[in-house]
C-alpha cells in the first residue's frame, strides 16, 4: 500500500498574482539591463560623460535631501526598536528564529558590508588623514582623529539605518502581513491595489536594476583587487586574463553557494567570513601598536558620539566649491550608494530574519553592526594612521595619494604579517567576494520570479548573468559608468524608501492599537479573576462591593459616561475605599443579609443583573431584606 503524498497548499490569489507579474519585471529588467550593457559598450565615452554629468548636477544638487533622509532613518528605527512596536515579531507570535543569533548576524554582516570593509578599512582614514575635508585644520593627532570621525560617519548608524529600514518594512510585510516577496506589497498599506498595477511593476523593476548593477559594479572592482593582491605578492600579474579568471573562479564558487541554498552555502561562508575578520584584527592588535590601537579606537568612537548631531548635517555650505566637491565625492556619494544598495542588503535580511522581534531585528542590523565597524576601522584605519604619522610614512604614493587597492597589502607587510597574513586576507577577500555574489544573485532571483525560494535554474541563470556583466565591464573600461548609473538609481529609490516608512508605520500603528486592546482584555481577566478570589475569602468586602454596586445610579444623559464603565467606576471605588463595618447600634448580633453568617447567601451570589444592580443567590435585590431562599 503506497503511503500518500500530502499536496502543497495552494499558493494565495496574492502570490499568484505576484508570480504572473514576476515575469513581466523579469523580461523588462532584463531588456533594460542589455540596452544600457550595449549603450555602454558601444558608446563608452559618451555614456560615461552624461552620467557623470547627471551626477554632478542632479545628484549632487541633492544632497540635503539624502542628508535628511538618512538622519530621518536613524531615528525612525530607534523609535520603532525601543518604542511599544519593539516586541512585535516577524512572523507568528510562537514563531522561533529561523537562524540562530550568530549565524544570522554573519549572513547580516557579510551582505551588508563585505569587500568595502577589507580595502577601506585602512584606506579611507588615512585618505582623510593625508587630504582633510575642507576647513579642517590642526595638528597631526588632531587630524587623525577627524579623519576617523569621519570614516565612522559614512560607514555608521547611517548606512546600516539605511538596510535596516527597508529591511524592515519588507521583513513585517514578508513574514508578519503573509504578503509576497516583493517592494510593491510593502507600499500596499499607501498605495492599496495599485501595487498591483503597472505601478508595481515598475517599483520592481527598479530595485532589480539596482540589485544588479550594485553586485555587478561590485564583482568587477573585487577583481580589480584580488588581483593587485595577487600581483602584491608575486603569485599572478594584475593582467586582463587573470581578472577574467578571478571572476569566472568567484561565480563558480557562487553558483555552488547560492544553488546549496541560505541555510547551507551562504550561511557557512558567512560564518567562515566573520572568524576570519576576527582572526586578522586580533593579528593586527597583536603585531601593530596595541595599546595606542585600543585607545584611539575608544578614544575615536567617543569623538565620533561628542559630535554626532553637528556632523551629520554639516554640508560644508560655508567652504565654497571646494567643500561642495568634497562633499559630493565623499559623504554624498556613499549615502547614494548605500541606498542603491538597500534594495538587494535589505530584502536579504528580510529573508532571512523570520521569528525575530522588531526590537532585535534593529539591534542586530543597525546599531551592532554599526559597533562592529567601528572596531574595524578604529584597528586598520588607526594602524595605517599610526604607520603615516609616527612610522616611516610608506603607505602614500609619490604625490601623496592612498593606493586604495594596495595599502592592505602594504599595511600587513609593515606589520610583518609576511605572506601567510596576506593570503589570509586574500582569503577572506575571495570568501566576502562570493556571499557577495551569491546573495545577490538570490535576492535577484527572488525579484524576478516572485517566491522565497527561486528555482535552481533561476539562480544559476542570474548568477552567471552577475559575472558576465562583470566580466564585460571589465574588460571595456566600465566599471566607473556602471556605479554611476548603480547611484543615480539611488535618487528615484528614496521615494520608494520614503513611501515604505510611511506604510509601515501606518501598518504598525494598526498593529499596536489591536495589541492594546489585546492587554486591556488580558488586565480585565485578570483583574476579574483577582476580585473573585478576593471576594470569595473577604465577606466585608463584599459588602462594600454590593454597596457600590447597588447605589442608584444617575440618569443617562448625553455627557455621562456609558454604564458598563459607570459601573467599573463603582467597583474601583469600592476596591480602594476602606472595608464597610456595621453601623453604630446595630450590633445586636443580628446578621446583616448578604453576609457570610447569614446561611441564605454564598460568596457565589453576589452579582449583577442586566441593569448593573447587585442581586443575591436567589436573583432579587441583594438589598431588598429577603433571607436569599427561592420563593
Amino acid at each position: 500500500m503506497s503511503t500518500p503524498v500530502p499536496t502543497p497548499p495552494r499558493p494565495s490569489a496574492a502570490e499568484r498574482r505576484s508570480e504572473a507579474s514576476a515575469g513581466t519585471v523579469l523580461r523588462v529588467s532584463v531588456a533594460l539591463i542589455l540596452a544600457f550593457l550595449a549603450v555602454t559598450l558601444l558608446l563608452p565615452e559618451q555614456t560615461e560623460r552624461a552620467l557623470t554629468w547627471l551626477e554632478r548636477n542632479v545628484i549632487g544638487s541633492f544632497g540635503w535631501f539624502y542628508t535628511l533622509l538618512v538622519v530621518a532613518l536613524v531615528v525612525f528605527c530607534l523609535i520603532l526598536a525601543f518604542g511599544p512596536s519593539g516586541r512585535i515579531r516577524l512572523g507568528r507570535d510562537d514563531e522561533p528564529p529561523e537562524f540562530s543569533l550568530g549565524a544570522w548576524f554573519s549572513m547580516v554582516f557579510a551582505c551588508g558590508m563585505g569587500i568595502g570593509l577589507v580595502f577601506w578599512g585602512p584606506a579611507e582614514p588615512l585618505s582623510h588623514f593625508v587630504h582633510p575635508r575642507p576647513g579642517t585644520t590642526g595638528t597631526g593627532p588632531e587630524l587623525a582623529q577627524a579623519a576617523m570621525v569621519q570614516t565612522f560617519l559614512h560607514w555608521g548608524p547611517q548606512a546600516w539605518a539605511i538596510y535596516a529600514a527597508v529591511g524592515l518594512a519588507i521583513a513585517y510585510t514578508l513574514h508578519r502581513r503573509r504578503r509576497p516577496l516583493s517592494f510593491r506589497w510593502a507600499l500596499e498599506p499607501v498605495l492599496g491595489s495599485r501595487v498591483k498595477g503597472g505601478l508595481g511593476d515598475a517599483i520592481d523593476i527598479v530595485t532589480v536594476l539596482g540589485t544588479v548593477f550594485g553586485v555587478a559594479t561590485t564583482l568587477g572592482f573585487g577583481a580589480l583587487q584580488i588581483t593587485a593582491g595577487l600581483d602584491h605578492t608575486g603569485l599572478a600579474p594584475a593582467t586582463p586574463i587573470v581578472q577574467v579568471v578571478v571572476v569566472v573562479a568567484v561565480t563558480i564558487l557562487a553558483t555552488i553557494s547560492v544553488v546549496s541554498g541560505v541555510d547551507r552555502g551562504i550561511r557557512i561562508l558567512s560564518n567562515l567570513n566573520m572568524v576570519l575578520a576576527g582572526v586578522l584584527l586580533l593579528v593586527v592588535v597583536a603585531l601593530g601598536p596595541t595599546l595606542f590601537l585600543l585607545r584611539e579606537t575608544i578614544e575615536s568612537i567617543g569623538a565620533f558620539l561628542q559630535g554626532y548631531v553637528g556632523l551629520s548635517f554639516d554640508l560644508l555650505a560655508y567652504d565654497g566649491d571646494a567643500g561642495a566637491e568634497w562633499k559630493q565625492s565623499w559623504t554624498v556619494f556613499y549615502w547614494g550608494w548605500w541606498i542603491s544598495w538597500a534594495p538587494f542588503v535589505g530584502l536579504f535580511i528580510a529573508r532571512i530574519s523570520r521569528g525575530r522581534t522588531i526590537r532585535q531585528f534593529v539591534l542586530g542590523t543597525m546599531l551592532a553592526p554599526t559597533l562592529v565597524t567601528f572596531v574595524w576601522f578604529g584597528v586598520f584605519g588607526g594602524a595605517a594612521i599610526h604607520r603615516q604619522l609616527f612610522g616611516p610614512g610608506d603607505l602614500t604614493d609619490a604625490n601623496g595619494d592612498v593606493p586604495v587597492d594596495f595599502v592592505m597589502f602594504d599595511l600587513l607587510d609593515g606589520l610583518g604579517a609576511g605572506r601567510i597574513g596576506i593570503a589570509a586576507m586574500l582569503l577572506l577577500i575571495a570568501v566576502f567576494f562570493v556571499t557577495s555574489a551569491d546573495s545577490g544573485a538570490l535576492v535577484v532571483g527572488m525579484l524576478s520570479s516572485g517566491r522565497t525560494e527561486p528555482s535552481i535554474p533561476m539562480r544559476i541563470l542570474w548568477t552567471a548573468a552577475l559575472g558576465a556583466v562583470g566580466i564585460v565591464l571589465l574588460l571595456r573600461g566600465g566599471l566607473d559608468t556602471m556605479r554611476t548609473a548603480t547611484i543615480l538609481i539611488a535618487l528615484p529609490f528614496s521615494v520608494v524608501l520614503i513611501g515604505m516608512m510611511v506604510a509601515l508605520a501606518k501598518s504598525l500603528s494598526r498593529e499596536n492599537a489591536r495589541l492594546q486592546v489585546r492587554d486591556r482584555l488580558a488586565d480585565r481577566d485578570e483583574v476579574a479573576a483577582h476580585v473573585v478570589e478576593a471576594v470569595a475569602n473577604d465577606p466585608e468586602l463584599r459588602d462594600s462591593l454590593v454597596l457600590a454596586i447597588t447605589e442608584p445610579a444617575p440618569p443617562i444623559t448625553p455627557w455621562r459616561r456609558p454604564p458598563a464603565r459607570d459601573l467599573g467606576r463603582r467597583v474601583i471605588r469600592a476596591l480602594e475605599m476602606p472595608i464597610l463595618r456595621p453601623p453604630r447600634g446595630s450590633d445586636d448580633g443580628e446578621p446583616r443579609p448578604g453576609t457570610a453568617a447569614d446561611p441564605g447567601t454564598s460568596t457565589a451570589g453576589v452579582g449583577t443583573d442586566a441593569a448593573g444592580r447587585g442581586t443575591d443567590a436567589a436573583g432579587r435585590d441583594a438589598d431588598a431584606g429577603t433571607d436569599g431562599r427561592a420563593p
